[in-house]
């Protein structure tokens, strides 16, 4: 059950950095480096996310 945990709270922040992704980009200004950051972040949480699930089959 730890890994099913782990890969829950994984896919909650990556949900959250969306939403912080989404409110950011939609504000007149948004700061850029931010928005990377986040984006690099969600990218880093799928991975880790799939690399996860991939061994939790086996």
């Amino acid at each position: 059950m730890a890994v099913e945990d782990h890969i829950r709270a994984l896919r909650t922040k990556h949900a959250t950095l969306d939403k912080a992704i989404l409110k950011e980009t939609s504000r007149s200004l948004p700061d850029d480096g931010k928005v990377a950051e986040w984006k690099r972040e969600k990218l880093r949480l799928k991975d880790a996310i799939a690399d996860l699930s991939r061994q939790h089959v086996m």
